[in-house]
């Protein structure tokens, strides 16, 4: 163990203050450096070269400054116990100790306080730094006793400095069913606001603002909520164990924690002088503290079609191979990777005879085909619904013996339904036998991506799961999707429709945005509302998408937008019915090939949003930076012709290049970038050269 120097230890004595010191760091994942007596009133450490958290052993709170300026005040944990609920500040007695950690976000120090005393369980508040290179710190919180049982933990409560100017509290939804927007309120007294796993506050004209939320989804579902207050300081608390049926579906209460130590989800908090760079920061936390289950995805970005989009219900085997022959011979240079994904959604069990227990031959001869022409081929599955429930409950589960009644997922007298389906226990074998029947036969059909939907329903809470060592939603979403990924293997991309937003990132490398969306203006709108507010999940998965891209018989202004809501989103998976010719057709021939929208493709990120203060809209600008170019996104969802004056610095351009610039779309020279007409209905791609 190195030694601490004699005057560190002084100046500790003398101020009763933990200085800030950086010990080497050993190979081990912890090791204790120091102990603090209980007689100590204020320890101190740091989590950022100018971010400070100066805990108070006296009253068991807690605040954060950042340049001694305070940002969060009189912060304290609380849980609730077999029905009682309790504060750090209830607590007489308080330890303090200090280790060394190595993790994925690096060397570190853990900081843990023990309290004890009242005649209530022990609580034990950990935190955890990396002040040399990290502009934030997580906390997290235990309760220890005998036979616990909990639905509430909250490792972080209490006050929020004043955030000045166009103040916001960023609506996050649980999940991007039933059409859900995000939502940035504006932040004035009175207001409350909740929001699903991260929440920020941030000022849209400086951009500053704090980031709180959860990055561990295999337990708990994650509530943060602000408030603003008139009289009062404003404040904010982040806790596992939040359900609402409107955010997160459920019809009940949050499942319980059973055991001798339970613990919380663990909490990022940061401050950031712009509020992006900290929600993409908390992205990237999320796939470092839960490593992705899923093999990762090293291939190019995938760019392809999917047959939701228009075909829908009447996809077949024969129309199926004409769209294939349509990217074949029509759009031979739609393509990243030298192919293309081909990908029947619901319905292609109109290619199987007898059932699903019938003749796949068809279904195989699709497969080969696309890989002869240089396609992959992709298929769909909703692995947790029964879409039949109303023919009642004696049906048999395909590939067990057990019936769809004993599989359906309880809560309380009734089931979990939703979107039309019943929710299948993801923990009941019968449920996972008929995974292993039907990834079976799609692997042995050599298909090569899978689009696995309407996942949500595997993250219910329920009154009684299969498996009794189960107790909540999120447990049992972990034990499905490590199943269906087991049984996967590392045959097929994986992409997630419907899904949770955060819990998903370990099970798919590619994820829908928002919910369904075609082909009309209002359509791009929506989905980019969710890239506006939810781009940084371009972090947690290998690609987010704007899904099937519909051109139909729009205008070719509103085909336009449709497709740069794509690649602003970071991949290209289109929906057309290719199977037959029109208007779609011709403009997918002139639009679709075009070479500087397919650089940008590759790059598979998102656009980073430029504003952030639309409310329940949409910013119109977009912006992202690829190697020696600057591109900048504009979407004019109006029906009036309109010109965009351009603002170099808010966008993050230098100034001297901001006129440099050239319209991709309708290939437009911009001589002068500051103002640009976008007409009604109608987008454009501005490239900017940083080279000369």
């Amino acid at each position: 163990m190195r030694k601490i120097s004699n005057w560190l230890m002084i100046a500790v004595q003398l101020s009763g203050l933990l200085c800030v010191w950086q010990p080497a760091i050993v190979s081990a994942s912890t090791k204790t450096i120091n102990t603090q007596p209980t007689q100590q009133v204020d320890i101190s450490f740091s989590y950022s070269p100018v971010g400070t958290v100066r805990y108070n052993q006296k009253s068991g709170t807690f605040s954060v400054t950042e340049n001694g300026k305070a940002i969060l005040s009189n912060c304290y944990s609380k849980a609730g116990v077999d029905g009682k609920f309790f504060t750090s500040k209830d607590y007489k007695q308080i330890v303090y100790s200090q280790a060394q950690v190595a993790d994925g976000f690096g060397k570190g120090l853990k900081h843990t306080f023990t309290l004890t005393g009242n005649n209530l369980p022990n609580m034990v508040q950990v935190f955890y730094t990396y002040p040399s290179h990290k502009g934030y710190f997580f906390v997290e919180l235990y309760v220890e006793g005998k036979n616990l049982k909990t639905n509430y933990m909250e490792p972080i409560a209490g006050n929020m400095a004043t955030i000045a100017g166009d103040t916001r509290s960023l609506f996050v939804p649980f999940d991007n069913d039933t059409f859900i927007s995000y939502n940035s309120k504006a932040f004035k007294a009175p207001v409350s606001n909740i929001s699903a796993e991260v929440g920020t506050v941030f000022d849209n004209s400086s951009r500053k603002g704090l980031v709180f939320g959860s990055v561990e989804h295999e337990t708990w579902k994650t509530g943060v909520r602000t408030i603003a207050k008139k009289d009062s300081a404003n404040t904010f608390e982040v806790w596992g164990g939040y359900t609402e049926e409107a955010v997160n579906r459920d019809k009940i209460a949050h499942g319980f924690i059973n055991g001798n130590t339970v613990k919380s989800p663990k909490v990022f908090v940061g401050w950031f002088a712009d509020w992006r760079n900290g929600m993409e920061e908390f992205g990237k936390a999320n796939r470092i503290a839960e490593p992705p289950y899923i093999f990762n995805w090293t291939k190019p970005t995938p760019v392809g079609w999917n047959s939701w989009g228009v075909m829908q219900e009447k996809l077949n085997y024969d129309k199926a191979i004409k769209v294939a022959n349509f990217f074949a011979y029509s759009i031979p240079a739609f393509r990243n990777g030298n192919t293309a994904f081909i990908d029947l959604d619901s319905f292609w069990d109109n290619m199987i005879s007898g059932g699903r227990e019938g003749d796949f031959s068809k279904l195989k001869s699709f497969a080969d085909y696309c890989k002869s022409k240089g396609l992959q081929p992709g298929v769909y599955w909703a692995p947790f619904t029964d879409w039949g429930w109303q023919g009642g409950p004696n049906r048999k589960v395909l590939g067990s013996n057990y019936t769809y009644g004993e599989t359906w997922t309880k809560v309380g007298d009734s089931y979990h339904d939703i979107d039309g389906a019943r929710a299948t226990d993801p923990t009941h074998p019968g449920t996972l036998q008929h995974i292993d029947y039907v990834i079976g036969k799609l692997k042995a059909c050599g298909f090569k991506m899978i689009k696995i939907d309407f996942l949500g329903h595997a993250a219910a809470e329920s009154s009684h799961f299969y498996d009794p060592k189960i107790t909540t939603g999120m447990q049992a979403y972990k034990k499905g999707m490590e199943h269906l990924i087991d049984q996967l293997g590392n045959q097929m991309l994986v992409y997630a429709a419907i899904s949770p937003s955060l819990a998903t990132g370990r099970y798919a490398h590619m994820r829908r945005i928002a919910c369904d969306a075609f082909k009309t203006i209002k359509d791009t709108r929506y989905t980019l509302n969710s890239v506006n507010y939810g781009w940084w999940q371009t972090y947690l998965y290998n690609y987010v998408d704007a899904d099937h891209v519909v051109l139909s018989t729009e205008s070719e202004g509103a085909n336009r937008a449709r497709m740069l809501s794509a690649v602003v989103t970071g991949t290209f998976i289109t929906g057309d019915d290719f199977s037959t010719h029109g208007q779609w057709s011709a403009r997918a021939k002139a639009m679709y090939q075009n070479p500087e929208i397919l650089k940008v493709v590759q790059n598979g990120k998102a656009f980073r949003p430029v504003e952030g203060n639309t409310e329940t809209g949409t910013t119109e600008q977009f912006a992202l930076k690829i190697g020696n170019n600057f591109y900048l996104a504009l979407f004019n969802y109006g029906d009036a012709d309109k010109t965009y004056t351009i603002d170099a610095k808010r966008i993050g351009l230098d100034a001297d290049k901001a006129t440099n610039g050239k319209a991709l779309l309708q290939g437009v020279s911009v001589s002068d970038a500051k103002g640009v007409l976008v007409k009604a209905g109608d987008a454009e791609l501005i490239k900017f050269d940083l080279s000369k």
